[in-house]
Protein backbone atom coordinates (compact mmCIF):
# COMPACT_ATOMS: atom_id res chain seq x y z
CA UNK A 1 0.00 0.00 0.00
CA UNK A 2 2.80 1.82 0.55
CA UNK A 3 4.11 2.02 -2.28
CA UNK A 4 1.08 2.54 -4.57
CA UNK A 5 0.79 5.72 -2.43
CA UNK A 6 4.18 6.59 -3.20
CA UNK A 7 3.78 6.33 -6.57
CA UNK A 8 0.68 8.40 -6.52
CA UNK A 9 2.72 11.04 -4.38
CA UNK A 10 5.41 11.02 -7.36
CA UNK A 11 3.01 11.59 -10.07
CA UNK A 12 1.73 14.91 -8.04
CA UNK A 13 5.22 16.31 -7.22
CA UNK A 14 6.23 15.75 -11.02
CA UNK A 15 4.43 19.08 -11.80
CA UNK A 16 6.80 20.95 -8.60
CA UNK A 17 10.09 19.96 -10.32
CA UNK A 18 10.85 23.17 -11.98
CA UNK A 19 10.40 25.04 -8.36
CA UNK A 20 13.66 26.87 -7.68
CA UNK A 21 13.27 25.14 -3.98
CA UNK A 22 14.12 22.10 -5.09
CA UNK A 23 17.33 22.80 -7.35
CA UNK A 24 19.57 22.32 -3.84
CA UNK A 25 21.85 19.73 -5.88
CA UNK A 26 25.23 20.78 -7.71
CA UNK A 27 24.15 21.35 -10.65
CA UNK A 28 25.69 18.75 -13.10
CA UNK A 29 27.08 19.20 -16.55
CA UNK A 30 25.13 18.81 -19.68
CA UNK A 31 27.09 15.65 -20.74
CA UNK A 32 26.39 14.48 -17.11
CA UNK A 33 22.54 14.95 -17.72
CA UNK A 34 22.76 13.68 -21.13
CA UNK A 35 24.25 10.22 -19.29
CA UNK A 36 21.56 10.05 -16.89
CA UNK A 37 18.41 10.79 -19.02
CA UNK A 38 20.19 7.80 -21.17
CA UNK A 39 19.74 5.79 -17.71
CA UNK A 40 16.44 6.96 -17.00
CA UNK A 41 15.29 5.80 -20.54
CA UNK A 42 16.86 2.53 -19.96
CA UNK A 43 15.38 1.96 -16.81
CA UNK A 44 11.72 2.29 -19.03
CA UNK A 45 12.62 0.05 -21.58
CA UNK A 46 13.32 -2.70 -18.99
CA UNK A 47 10.26 -2.13 -17.36
CA UNK A 48 11.71 -0.07 -13.90
CA UNK A 49 8.78 2.71 -14.19
CA UNK A 50 9.01 3.42 -10.56
CA UNK A 51 13.34 4.18 -10.58
CA UNK A 52 12.80 5.36 -14.20
CA UNK A 53 10.51 8.46 -12.49
CA UNK A 54 12.58 9.41 -9.71
CA UNK A 55 16.23 9.37 -11.97
CA UNK A 56 13.83 11.36 -14.29
CA UNK A 57 13.03 13.68 -11.94
CA UNK A 58 15.94 14.50 -10.81
CA UNK A 59 17.21 14.98 -14.34
CA UNK A 60 14.81 17.17 -15.41
CA UNK A 61 15.75 19.52 -12.22
CA UNK A 62 19.02 19.76 -13.53
CA UNK A 63 18.21 20.51 -17.15
CA UNK A 64 15.92 23.11 -16.32
CA UNK A 65 18.95 24.36 -13.90
CA UNK A 66 20.81 24.64 -17.39
CA UNK A 67 17.83 25.32 -19.39
CA UNK A 68 18.74 22.93 -21.88
CA UNK A 69 15.21 23.02 -23.94
CA UNK A 70 16.19 19.78 -25.63
CA UNK A 71 17.10 18.01 -22.56
CA UNK A 72 13.87 19.15 -20.88
CA UNK A 73 12.20 17.39 -24.00
CA UNK A 74 13.78 14.05 -23.86
CA UNK A 75 12.63 14.11 -19.63
CA UNK A 76 9.24 15.21 -20.54
CA UNK A 77 9.20 12.40 -23.12
CA UNK A 78 10.54 9.80 -20.60
CA UNK A 79 7.97 10.73 -17.60
CA UNK A 80 5.07 10.64 -20.59
CA UNK A 81 6.45 7.10 -21.84
CA UNK A 82 6.09 5.86 -18.48
CA UNK A 83 2.75 7.24 -17.77
CA UNK A 84 1.93 5.73 -21.30
CA UNK A 85 3.17 2.39 -20.54
CA UNK A 86 0.92 2.24 -17.09
CA UNK A 87 -2.29 2.94 -18.95
CA UNK A 88 -2.76 6.32 -18.20
CA UNK A 89 -2.91 8.08 -21.74
CA UNK A 90 -4.25 11.39 -20.47
CA UNK A 91 -1.21 11.73 -18.59
CA UNK A 92 0.46 10.80 -21.04
CA UNK A 93 -0.73 13.14 -23.58
CA UNK A 94 -0.14 16.31 -20.90
CA UNK A 95 3.45 15.35 -20.39
CA UNK A 96 3.85 14.39 -24.47
CA UNK A 97 2.60 17.81 -25.23
CA UNK A 98 4.42 19.42 -22.57
CA UNK A 99 8.11 17.74 -24.08
CA UNK A 100 6.76 18.73 -27.23
CA UNK A 101 6.85 22.43 -26.45
CA UNK A 102 10.50 22.22 -25.19
CA UNK A 103 11.22 20.41 -28.17
CA UNK A 104 9.77 22.78 -30.56
CA UNK A 105 12.37 25.29 -29.29
CA UNK A 106 15.00 23.26 -30.40
CA UNK A 107 16.60 22.29 -34.11
CA UNK A 108 15.91 18.66 -33.57
CA UNK A 109 14.04 17.32 -35.47
CA UNK A 110 14.51 13.31 -34.32
CA UNK A 111 12.11 13.73 -31.12
CA UNK A 112 9.69 16.30 -33.28
CA UNK A 113 9.77 13.36 -35.23
CA UNK A 114 8.95 10.69 -32.50
CA UNK A 115 6.68 13.10 -30.15
CA UNK A 116 3.93 13.84 -32.74
CA UNK A 117 4.20 10.21 -33.92
CA UNK A 118 3.46 9.28 -30.03
CA UNK A 119 0.37 12.26 -29.87
CA UNK A 120 -1.07 10.66 -32.57
CA UNK A 121 -1.70 7.06 -31.59
CA UNK A 122 -2.90 8.38 -28.32
CA UNK A 123 -5.81 10.53 -30.37
CA UNK A 124 -6.62 8.29 -32.36
CA UNK A 125 -6.04 4.55 -31.22
CA UNK A 126 -7.24 6.05 -27.05
CA UNK A 127 -9.12 9.22 -27.55
CA UNK A 128 -10.66 7.89 -31.07
CA UNK A 129 -10.08 11.37 -32.69
CA UNK A 130 -8.72 10.89 -35.56
CA UNK A 131 -8.80 14.00 -37.06
CA UNK A 132 -6.39 15.66 -34.80
CA UNK A 133 -4.51 12.39 -34.39
CA UNK A 134 -3.74 11.73 -38.55
CA UNK A 135 -2.56 16.12 -38.25
CA UNK A 136 0.21 15.07 -36.05
CA UNK A 137 0.87 11.72 -38.09
CA UNK A 138 1.41 14.39 -41.28
CA UNK A 139 3.62 16.53 -38.53
CA UNK A 140 5.49 13.22 -37.83
CA UNK A 141 6.00 12.08 -41.71
CA UNK A 142 7.48 15.53 -42.33
CA UNK A 143 10.10 15.77 -39.49
CA UNK A 144 11.18 11.63 -40.48
CA UNK A 145 11.34 13.07 -44.27
CA UNK A 146 14.17 15.93 -42.72
CA UNK A 147 16.14 13.78 -40.68
CA UNK A 148 16.03 11.11 -43.71
CA UNK A 149 14.14 8.10 -41.31
CA UNK A 150 12.39 6.30 -44.17
CA UNK A 151 11.57 3.21 -41.34
CA UNK A 152 10.08 5.83 -39.34
CA UNK A 153 8.05 7.35 -42.27
CA UNK A 154 6.89 4.01 -43.25
CA UNK A 155 5.72 2.54 -39.58
CA UNK A 156 4.19 6.14 -38.85
CA UNK A 157 2.73 5.50 -42.48
CA UNK A 158 1.15 2.70 -41.49
CA UNK A 159 -0.29 3.80 -38.41
CA UNK A 160 -1.99 6.51 -40.27
CA UNK A 161 -3.74 4.25 -42.59
CA UNK A 162 -5.04 2.17 -39.84
CA UNK A 163 -6.46 5.08 -38.85
CA UNK A 164 -8.05 6.04 -41.79
CA UNK A 165 -9.43 2.55 -41.87
CA UNK A 166 -10.49 2.70 -38.76
CA UNK A 167 -12.30 5.85 -39.63
CA UNK A 168 -14.10 4.24 -42.38
CA UNK A 169 -12.13 6.51 -44.83
CA UNK A 170 -11.04 3.90 -46.68
CA UNK A 171 -10.48 6.35 -50.29
CA UNK A 172 -8.19 8.91 -48.49
CA UNK A 173 -6.03 6.22 -46.71
CA UNK A 174 -5.59 3.86 -49.37
CA UNK A 175 -2.58 5.71 -51.28
CA UNK A 176 -0.57 5.58 -47.94
CA UNK A 177 -1.40 1.71 -47.91
CA UNK A 178 0.28 1.89 -51.50
CA UNK A 179 3.38 3.86 -50.48
CA UNK A 180 3.42 1.38 -47.20
CA UNK A 181 3.25 -1.86 -49.70
CA UNK A 182 6.11 -0.39 -51.33
CA UNK A 183 8.82 0.06 -49.00
CA UNK A 184 7.85 -2.23 -46.03
CA UNK A 185 9.91 -5.29 -47.31
CA UNK A 186 13.05 -3.20 -47.55
CA UNK A 187 12.24 -0.74 -44.18
CA UNK A 188 9.60 -2.38 -42.26
CA UNK A 189 10.23 -4.65 -39.85
CA UNK A 190 8.43 -8.55 -38.36
CA UNK A 191 6.21 -6.48 -36.07
CA UNK A 192 4.13 -4.80 -38.55
CA UNK A 193 3.69 -7.04 -41.00
CA UNK A 194 0.49 -8.43 -39.39
CA UNK A 195 -1.05 -5.52 -39.21
CA UNK A 196 -0.09 -4.93 -42.86
CA UNK A 197 -1.99 -7.67 -44.41
CA UNK A 198 -4.86 -7.05 -41.98
CA UNK A 199 -5.05 -3.70 -43.78
CA UNK A 200 -4.81 -4.75 -47.27
CA UNK A 201 -7.48 -7.12 -46.49
CA UNK A 202 -10.12 -4.64 -45.01
CA UNK A 203 -9.31 -2.22 -47.78
CA UNK A 204 -10.29 -4.99 -50.58
CA UNK A 205 -13.49 -6.23 -48.39
CA UNK A 206 -14.37 -2.51 -48.72
CA UNK A 207 -14.29 -2.68 -52.56
CA UNK A 208 -15.78 -6.22 -52.06
CA UNK A 209 -12.75 -8.45 -53.64
CA UNK A 210 -13.70 -10.88 -51.60
CA UNK A 211 -11.12 -13.49 -52.14
CA UNK A 212 -8.02 -11.14 -52.11
CA UNK A 213 -9.37 -10.07 -48.70
CA UNK A 214 -9.84 -13.55 -47.50
CA UNK A 215 -5.81 -14.31 -48.44
CA UNK A 216 -4.43 -10.84 -46.85
CA UNK A 217 -6.82 -11.84 -43.58
CA UNK A 218 -5.58 -15.37 -43.74
CA UNK A 219 -2.15 -14.54 -43.94
CA UNK A 220 -2.45 -11.94 -40.74
CA UNK A 221 -3.82 -14.38 -38.91
CA UNK A 222 -1.75 -17.29 -39.87
CA UNK A 223 1.60 -14.63 -38.73
CA UNK A 224 -0.21 -13.79 -36.00
CA UNK A 225 -0.58 -17.26 -34.70
CA UNK A 226 3.17 -17.87 -35.47
CA UNK A 227 4.58 -14.75 -33.54
CA UNK A 228 4.52 -12.74 -30.19
CA UNK A 229 2.30 -9.96 -31.34
CA UNK A 230 -0.71 -10.16 -29.34
CA UNK A 231 -2.53 -7.44 -30.07
CA UNK A 232 -2.30 -7.15 -33.80
CA UNK A 233 -3.75 -11.20 -33.95
CA UNK A 234 -6.44 -9.68 -31.77
CA UNK A 235 -7.43 -6.62 -34.49
CA UNK A 236 -7.11 -9.61 -37.17
CA UNK A 237 -9.15 -11.94 -36.20
CA UNK A 238 -11.98 -9.51 -35.24
CA UNK A 239 -11.61 -7.72 -38.60
CA UNK A 240 -11.77 -11.23 -39.76
CA UNK A 241 -15.03 -12.45 -38.06
CA UNK A 242 -16.70 -9.36 -39.40
CA UNK A 243 -16.06 -9.89 -42.99
CA UNK A 244 -16.73 -13.81 -42.54
CA UNK A 245 -19.87 -12.59 -41.44
CA UNK A 246 -20.59 -10.60 -44.43
CA UNK A 247 -19.40 -13.48 -47.05
CA UNK A 248 -21.73 -15.78 -44.75
CA UNK A 249 -19.40 -18.14 -43.15
CA UNK A 250 -21.09 -17.45 -39.60
CA UNK A 251 -18.53 -20.62 -38.40
CA UNK A 252 -15.28 -19.58 -39.56
CA UNK A 253 -16.66 -15.94 -37.76
CA UNK A 254 -17.56 -17.64 -34.60
CA UNK A 255 -13.87 -19.16 -34.49
CA UNK A 256 -12.04 -16.25 -34.80
CA UNK A 257 -14.12 -14.33 -32.59
CA UNK A 258 -12.95 -16.95 -30.09
CA UNK A 259 -9.27 -16.35 -30.37
CA UNK A 260 -10.31 -12.93 -30.64
CA UNK A 261 -11.78 -12.85 -27.17
CA UNK A 262 -9.55 -15.15 -25.55
CA UNK A 263 -6.42 -12.44 -26.74
CA UNK A 264 -8.23 -9.62 -25.49
CA UNK A 265 -9.49 -11.39 -22.19
CA UNK A 266 -5.87 -12.03 -21.61
CA UNK A 267 -4.43 -8.18 -22.93
CA UNK A 268 -7.24 -6.91 -21.18
CA UNK A 269 -6.13 -9.09 -17.50
CA UNK A 270 -2.26 -7.65 -18.35
CA UNK A 271 -3.32 -4.21 -18.75
CA UNK A 272 -5.10 -4.71 -15.20
CA UNK A 273 -2.52 -6.07 -13.32
CA UNK A 274 -0.33 -3.31 -14.69
CA UNK A 275 -2.82 -0.53 -13.41
CA UNK A 276 -3.36 -2.32 -10.15
CA UNK A 277 -0.01 -2.65 -9.73
CA UNK A 278 0.93 1.12 -10.55
CA UNK A 279 -2.28 2.47 -9.05
CA UNK A 280 -3.79 0.44 -6.32
CA UNK A 281 -7.18 -0.20 -8.33
CA UNK A 282 -9.74 -1.99 -6.82
CA UNK A 283 -9.70 -5.97 -8.23
CA UNK A 284 -13.08 -6.84 -7.34
CA UNK A 285 -14.23 -3.47 -9.52
CA UNK A 286 -11.89 -4.89 -12.14
CA UNK A 287 -13.09 -8.68 -11.80
CA UNK A 288 -16.98 -7.30 -12.23
CA UNK A 289 -15.84 -5.55 -15.69
CA UNK A 290 -13.91 -7.85 -17.08
CA UNK A 291 -17.25 -10.53 -16.43
CA UNK A 292 -19.63 -7.59 -18.19
CA UNK A 293 -16.93 -7.86 -20.58
CA UNK A 294 -17.57 -11.93 -20.98
CA UNK A 295 -20.76 -10.99 -20.70
CA UNK A 296 -21.26 -9.24 -23.78
CA UNK A 297 -18.67 -10.94 -25.68
CA UNK A 298 -20.58 -13.84 -24.99
CA UNK A 299 -23.84 -12.05 -26.06
CA UNK A 300 -21.92 -11.47 -29.31
CA UNK A 301 -20.75 -15.24 -30.15
CA UNK A 302 -24.52 -16.74 -29.52
CA UNK A 303 -25.54 -13.75 -32.04
CA UNK A 304 -23.30 -15.17 -34.56
CA UNK A 305 -24.57 -19.11 -33.92
CA UNK A 306 -28.28 -17.73 -33.89
CA UNK A 307 -27.61 -15.97 -37.07
CA UNK A 308 -26.08 -19.48 -38.30
CA UNK A 309 -28.85 -21.03 -37.31
CA UNK A 310 -31.21 -19.12 -38.74
CA UNK A 311 -29.54 -19.23 -42.10
CA UNK A 312 -29.30 -22.19 -42.23
CA UNK A 313 -33.50 -22.81 -41.31
CA UNK A 314 -34.28 -20.45 -43.86
CA UNK A 315 -32.40 -22.38 -46.81
CA UNK A 316 -34.05 -25.33 -45.53
CA UNK A 317 -37.86 -23.63 -45.50
CA UNK A 318 -37.45 -22.12 -49.31
CA UNK A 319 -36.77 -25.45 -50.30
CA UNK A 320 -40.11 -26.58 -48.20
CA UNK A 321 -41.70 -23.91 -50.25
CA UNK A 322 -40.18 -24.59 -53.65
CA UNK A 323 -41.92 -28.11 -53.32
CA UNK A 324 -45.33 -26.58 -52.12
CA UNK A 325 -45.34 -24.53 -54.63
CA UNK A 326 -45.03 -27.27 -57.11
CA UNK A 327 -48.38 -29.02 -55.09
CA UNK A 328 -50.52 -26.10 -54.36
CA UNK A 329 -50.23 -22.26 -54.08
CA UNK A 330 -52.37 -22.42 -50.88
CA UNK A 331 -49.69 -23.96 -49.44
CA UNK A 332 -47.01 -21.83 -50.51
CA UNK A 333 -49.10 -19.36 -48.60
CA UNK A 334 -49.64 -20.86 -45.63
CA UNK A 335 -45.82 -21.18 -45.45
CA UNK A 336 -44.91 -17.59 -46.03
CA UNK A 337 -47.27 -16.75 -43.71
CA UNK A 338 -45.55 -19.01 -40.59
CA UNK A 339 -41.94 -17.75 -41.78
CA UNK A 340 -43.10 -14.23 -41.22
CA UNK A 341 -44.48 -15.26 -37.86
CA UNK A 342 -41.39 -17.10 -36.66
CA UNK A 343 -39.20 -13.95 -38.15
CA UNK A 344 -41.01 -11.80 -36.07
CA UNK A 345 -41.17 -13.60 -32.88
CA UNK A 346 -36.94 -13.85 -33.56
CA UNK A 347 -36.86 -9.96 -33.94
CA UNK A 348 -39.13 -9.93 -30.52
CA UNK A 349 -36.89 -12.16 -28.51
CA UNK A 350 -33.57 -10.68 -30.37
CA UNK A 351 -35.05 -6.99 -28.81
CA UNK A 352 -36.06 -8.61 -25.30
CA UNK A 353 -32.60 -9.61 -25.19
CA UNK A 354 -31.04 -6.67 -26.25
CA UNK A 355 -33.23 -4.80 -23.87
CA UNK A 356 -32.13 -6.82 -21.00
CA UNK A 357 -28.11 -6.28 -21.94
CA UNK A 358 -28.47 -2.36 -21.94
CA UNK A 359 -30.77 -2.60 -18.27
CA UNK A 360 -27.34 -5.05 -16.99
CA UNK A 361 -24.76 -2.94 -17.79
CA UNK A 362 -27.00 0.17 -16.64
CA UNK A 363 -27.62 -1.45 -13.53
CA UNK A 364 -24.08 -2.53 -13.06
CA UNK A 365 -22.71 0.60 -13.90
CA UNK A 366 -24.78 1.88 -10.84
CA UNK A 367 -23.72 -0.57 -8.71
CA UNK A 368 -19.98 0.07 -9.62
CA UNK A 369 -20.53 3.79 -8.64
CA UNK A 370 -22.39 3.03 -5.63
CA UNK A 371 -19.32 0.30 -4.72
CA UNK A 372 -16.45 2.81 -5.78
CA UNK A 373 -18.07 5.93 -4.16
CA UNK A 374 -18.21 3.79 -1.14
CA UNK A 375 -14.64 2.87 -1.28
CA UNK A 376 -13.25 6.06 -1.73
CA UNK A 377 -15.38 7.67 1.39
CA UNK A 378 -14.81 4.62 3.57
CA UNK A 379 -11.63 3.41 2.37
CA UNK A 380 -9.20 5.67 0.95
CA UNK A 381 -10.42 8.80 2.13
CA UNK A 382 -10.68 7.39 5.60
CA UNK A 383 -6.80 6.54 5.12
CA UNK A 384 -6.50 9.90 4.12
CA UNK A 385 -7.27 10.96 6.32
CA UNK A 386 -5.81 8.85 9.34
CA UNK A 387 -2.31 9.27 7.52
CA UNK A 388 -2.78 13.71 7.57
CA UNK A 389 -3.59 12.98 11.13
CA UNK A 390 -0.20 11.15 12.14
CA UNK A 391 1.51 13.73 10.20
CA UNK A 392 0.39 16.36 12.36
CA UNK A 393 0.85 14.45 15.55
CA UNK A 394 4.30 13.34 14.75
CA UNK A 395 4.75 17.17 14.13
CA UNK A 396 2.97 17.93 16.93
CA UNK A 397 4.76 15.42 19.32
CA UNK A 398 8.64 16.03 17.92
CA UNK A 399 7.95 20.13 17.57
CA UNK A 400 9.26 19.48 14.19
CA UNK A 401 8.08 22.05 11.57
CA UNK A 402 9.83 20.51 8.45
CA UNK A 403 8.95 22.19 5.11
CA UNK A 404 8.54 18.63 3.76
CA UNK A 405 6.33 17.35 6.45
CA UNK A 406 4.00 20.63 5.78
CA UNK A 407 3.78 20.10 2.00
CA UNK A 408 3.01 16.33 2.59
CA UNK A 409 0.02 17.33 4.51
CA UNK A 410 -1.13 19.66 1.96
CA UNK A 411 -0.90 17.17 -0.32
CA UNK A 412 -2.59 14.68 1.40
CA UNK A 413 -5.04 17.09 2.21
CA UNK A 414 -5.80 17.87 -1.47
CA UNK A 415 -5.66 14.41 -2.67
CA UNK A 416 -8.23 13.66 0.12
CA UNK A 417 -10.73 16.12 -0.83
CA UNK A 418 -10.00 15.04 -4.27
CA UNK A 419 -11.18 11.85 -3.72
CA UNK A 420 -14.28 13.14 -1.38
CA UNK A 421 -15.16 14.86 -4.53
CA UNK A 422 -14.91 12.17 -6.72
CA UNK A 423 -17.13 10.35 -4.43
CA UNK A 424 -20.03 12.97 -4.28
CA UNK A 425 -20.19 12.60 -8.26
CA UNK A 426 -20.14 8.92 -8.20
CA UNK A 427 -23.18 9.04 -6.13
CA UNK A 428 -24.27 12.69 -4.82
CA UNK A 429 -24.96 13.54 -1.03
CA UNK A 430 -27.67 15.38 -1.03
CA UNK A 431 -29.47 11.96 -3.11
CA UNK A 432 -28.68 9.74 -0.24
CA UNK A 433 -29.57 12.70 2.11
CA UNK A 434 -31.68 14.23 1.64
CA UNK A 435 -33.90 12.84 -1.55
CA UNK A 436 -34.26 13.18 -5.28
CA UNK A 437 -36.10 16.38 -5.33
CA UNK A 438 -33.51 18.53 -3.54
CA UNK A 439 -31.05 16.86 -5.87
CA UNK A 440 -32.59 17.74 -8.93
CA UNK A 441 -33.00 21.29 -7.33
CA UNK A 442 -29.22 21.08 -7.00
CA UNK A 443 -28.31 19.54 -10.31
CA UNK A 444 -30.35 22.60 -11.84
CA UNK A 445 -28.32 25.60 -9.81
CA UNK A 446 -25.01 23.53 -10.52
CA UNK A 447 -25.74 23.18 -14.88
CA UNK A 448 -26.79 26.96 -14.90
CA UNK A 449 -24.46 29.55 -16.09
CA UNK A 450 -24.12 32.79 -17.94
CA UNK A 451 -25.04 31.01 -21.44
CA UNK A 452 -27.73 28.33 -20.00
CA UNK A 453 -30.40 29.02 -16.90
CA UNK A 454 -31.73 25.87 -15.66
CA UNK A 455 -35.29 26.37 -14.27
CA UNK A 456 -36.61 24.22 -11.15
CA UNK A 457 -40.64 23.80 -10.71
CA UNK A 458 -42.61 21.19 -8.65
CA UNK A 459 -45.57 20.00 -7.09
CA UNK A 460 -43.89 17.73 -4.38
CA UNK A 461 -42.19 18.77 -1.04
CA UNK A 462 -38.92 18.67 -1.38
CA UNK A 463 -38.58 16.40 1.74
CA UNK A 464 -40.49 13.53 0.23
CA UNK A 465 -38.52 10.30 -0.51
CA UNK A 466 -39.18 7.60 -2.70
CA UNK A 467 -37.54 4.22 -2.56
CA UNK A 468 -33.38 4.36 -3.10
CA UNK A 469 -32.99 2.36 -6.37
CA UNK A 470 -35.63 3.92 -7.73
CA UNK A 471 -34.65 7.84 -7.35
CA UNK A 472 -31.12 6.67 -8.24
CA UNK A 473 -32.14 5.51 -11.61
CA UNK A 474 -34.58 9.08 -11.98
CA UNK A 475 -31.51 11.14 -10.87
CA UNK A 476 -28.66 9.52 -13.82
CA UNK A 477 -31.65 10.00 -15.87
CA UNK A 478 -32.37 13.32 -15.92
CA UNK A 479 -28.36 13.75 -15.44
CA UNK A 480 -27.52 11.89 -18.93
CA UNK A 481 -30.67 14.45 -20.02
CA UNK A 482 -29.07 17.40 -18.93
CA UNK A 483 -25.65 16.35 -20.37
CA UNK A 484 -27.15 16.50 -23.85
CA UNK A 485 -29.10 19.41 -23.88
CA UNK A 486 -25.80 21.06 -22.49
CA UNK A 487 -23.76 19.56 -25.79
CA UNK A 488 -26.05 19.55 -28.15
CA UNK A 489 -29.26 21.86 -27.76
CA UNK A 490 -27.00 25.16 -27.67
CA UNK A 491 -30.01 26.51 -25.55
CA UNK A 492 -30.28 29.82 -22.90
CA UNK A 493 -33.42 28.43 -20.77
CA UNK A 494 -34.62 24.76 -20.11
CA UNK A 495 -37.44 24.05 -17.80
CA UNK A 496 -37.73 20.92 -15.26
CA UNK A 497 -41.42 20.18 -13.90
CA UNK A 498 -41.84 16.77 -11.19
CA UNK A 499 -45.74 16.36 -10.66
CA UNK A 500 -46.35 13.47 -8.26
CA UNK A 501 -50.22 12.64 -9.01
CA UNK A 502 -52.00 9.46 -8.77
CA UNK A 503 -48.83 7.30 -8.24
CA UNK A 504 -47.03 8.28 -11.26
CA UNK A 505 -44.36 10.70 -11.54
CA UNK A 506 -43.96 12.67 -14.37
CA UNK A 507 -41.57 14.82 -15.62
CA UNK A 508 -40.83 17.92 -18.43
CA UNK A 509 -38.09 19.24 -19.50
CA UNK A 510 -37.82 21.77 -21.89
CA UNK A 511 -35.54 24.03 -23.46
CA UNK A 512 -35.34 26.79 -26.24
CA UNK A 513 -32.05 25.25 -28.69
CA UNK A 514 -31.85 24.44 -31.70
CA UNK A 515 -33.66 21.25 -31.59
CA UNK A 516 -33.91 18.69 -34.22
CA UNK A 517 -35.86 16.29 -36.59
CA UNK A 518 -37.34 13.66 -34.62
CA UNK A 519 -38.59 11.68 -37.53
CA UNK A 520 -34.82 11.19 -38.63
CA UNK A 521 -33.31 11.40 -34.82
CA UNK A 522 -34.54 7.66 -33.75
CA UNK A 523 -32.66 5.87 -36.87
CA UNK A 524 -29.18 7.30 -35.44
CA UNK A 525 -29.87 8.53 -31.70
CA UNK A 526 -26.86 7.81 -29.37
CA UNK A 527 -26.52 4.55 -26.81
CA UNK A 528 -26.80 7.36 -24.01
CA UNK A 529 -30.68 7.84 -25.16
CA UNK A 530 -30.87 4.34 -25.75
CA UNK A 531 -30.34 3.34 -22.39
CA UNK A 532 -32.71 5.89 -21.15
CA UNK A 533 -35.16 4.09 -22.85
CA UNK A 534 -34.37 0.75 -21.82
CA UNK A 535 -34.28 2.10 -18.30
CA UNK A 536 -37.70 3.74 -18.50
CA UNK A 537 -39.07 0.72 -20.03
CA UNK A 538 -37.66 -1.49 -17.66
CA UNK A 539 -39.36 0.93 -14.84
CA UNK A 540 -42.90 0.51 -16.92
CA UNK A 541 -42.60 3.93 -17.69
CA UNK A 542 -42.77 5.55 -20.72
CA UNK A 543 -40.71 8.68 -22.78
CA UNK A 544 -42.07 10.99 -25.38
CA UNK A 545 -39.53 13.59 -27.45
CA UNK A 546 -41.12 16.63 -29.30
CA UNK A 547 -38.64 18.37 -31.06
CA UNK A 548 -38.80 20.97 -34.54
CA UNK A 549 -35.46 22.51 -35.80
CA UNK A 550 -34.77 25.87 -34.53
CA UNK A 551 -37.91 25.54 -32.14
CA UNK A 552 -36.52 23.70 -28.74
CA UNK A 553 -37.23 20.57 -27.54
CA UNK A 554 -39.71 18.90 -25.38
CA UNK A 555 -39.58 15.38 -23.40
CA UNK A 556 -42.17 14.19 -21.05
CA UNK A 557 -41.36 11.10 -19.04
CA UNK A 558 -44.14 9.03 -16.78
CA UNK A 559 -42.96 6.25 -14.41
CA UNK A 560 -44.87 4.67 -11.70
CA UNK A 561 -43.40 5.72 -8.13
CA UNK A 562 -41.82 3.54 -5.40
CA UNK A 563 -42.25 5.12 -2.02
CA UNK A 564 -39.72 4.11 0.29
CA UNK A 565 -39.88 1.64 2.58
Amino acid sequence: MIKKLFIFFLFYMLNLFSNPCFAQEKTLTQKQISVLAKEANELFKAGEYEKSLLKTRFVLRQAIAINDDYLIACCYKIIASNVDELNQFEKALFYYKKSLVYANKTNNDTIKNKLNNNLANIYCFDKKQFKVGIDYYKKSIEYGKRVKDTAGIVFTTLNMTWAYFENNRFDEGFPYLTFVNTYHKKYGDESTVIVLNMLNAMYYNYINDNEKANFYFSRAKELGLKGNEKSDLSFACQEYSKFLVKIGKYKEAYENLTIYSKINDELYNEEILTTVNAAGINLELDETKRDLKRVETGYKQKQFLLQARASKKQKILLIIIGLCILTAILLYFFFQNSKLKQKNKFNKIQSQLQKKIINATIDGQELERKKIAAFLHDNISAKLSSAGLHLFAFSATKKIEAEEITKATLILKDVHDEIRNLSHELLPTLLAKFGLFYAIQDLCEKNSNAITQFEYSSNVDLTKRYNEDYETKIYFIITELFNNIVKHSQASKVKIGLIDEKEELIITIEDNGVGFATNRFKKNEGFGLTQIRARISNMKGNITINSTLNSGTFVQIKIPTKEKN
